[in-house]
């Protein structure tokens, strides 16, 4: 049988090797064309509801006196913000398809940051290009666990206390999306979208999106929300063409 000492040991060297990010390397180069300014063009529109939305859930936050003084003892979840008029906010939209492999895109130098605030994350939904740095911050008074459940990229999980430095992440592999979790608290949920080229966007409360810097083609557009799902459509741009693309969830 084992010794306290050792089974304490072990779980420690467990958890170290399970919360150990994997080494940031850059994602594939591409074929090393760039995509001509004069001529890119732009994907826009709009994001609804159609019908009745489903009533948010309510969050028992009771558990923390921190997230109850933050935000309340019953607060309505984040997970499916419609608006009146059917606008629908924290849908992912991106180019699914039909980028040309000899492209080869700049991965940004500045840190996508994901904050951890009122006991919930900060934005719900975000992108980050493989290859870029991810920041996860903590404004909260109290511990979180940031847990990512990638299917395709490496699994980490890190304890985070008030006031910690941030937590700097590099997912390596283009994957839509990665869910975010946290294990202290249950309702705590995020959504990444990682991605190889920098052809996305998350809808604004209006449910507007827009995507720069498109070359002319034909490309398969996809908007995916963490309760309705996914929908594609086909989208053809033209030389420095503003093409209006919109995209309706029903119940």
């Amino acid at each position: 049988m084992r010794t306290p000492s050792l089974l304490i040991a072990t779980l420690l060297i467990s958890v170290s090797a399970c919360s150990s990010p994997p080494p940031a390397s850059a994602p594939a180069a591409g074929g090393g064309k760039k995509v001509d300014a004069a001529t890119a063009g732009t994907i826009s529109g709009k994001v609804t509801f159609a019908g009745t939305p489903p009533k948010p859930d309510m969050l028992r936050m009771t558990t923390d006196q921190a997230c109850v003084q933050a935000s309340g003892a019953m607060a309505p979840s984040d997970a499916a913000l419609v608006a009146a008029d059917g606008a629908v906010q924290n849908t992912f939209v991106y180019i699914k398809d039909g980028v040309d492999a000899a492209y080869s895109f700049e991965v940004p130098a500045e840190a996508v940051v994901l904050d951890q605030k009122g006991c919930r994350y900060a934005p719900r939904v975000i992108g980050v290009r493989a290859g870029q740095r991810l920041e996860i911050a903590n404004s909260d008074a109290t511990l979180h666990n940031v847990h990512a459940l990638p299917m395709t990229n490496q699994e980490f999980n890190h304890g985070q206390k008030e006031k910690d430095p941030n937590i700097v992440h590099t997912f390596t592999v283009p994957e839509v999306m990665v869910r975010f979790k946290c294990d202290v608290h249950g309702w705590m949920n995020a959504h990444v979208g990682v991605m190889g080229t920098p052809f996305f966007a998350v809808t604004a409360a209006d449910g507007s999106y827009e995507i720069k810097g498109v070359p002319p083609g034909t490309y398969t557009v996809a908007v995916w929300h963490e309760k309705f799902g996914e929908s594609t459509q086909s989208v053809t741009v033209g030389d420095r063409e503003t093409k209006t693309a919109a995209f309706t969830f029903k119940q």
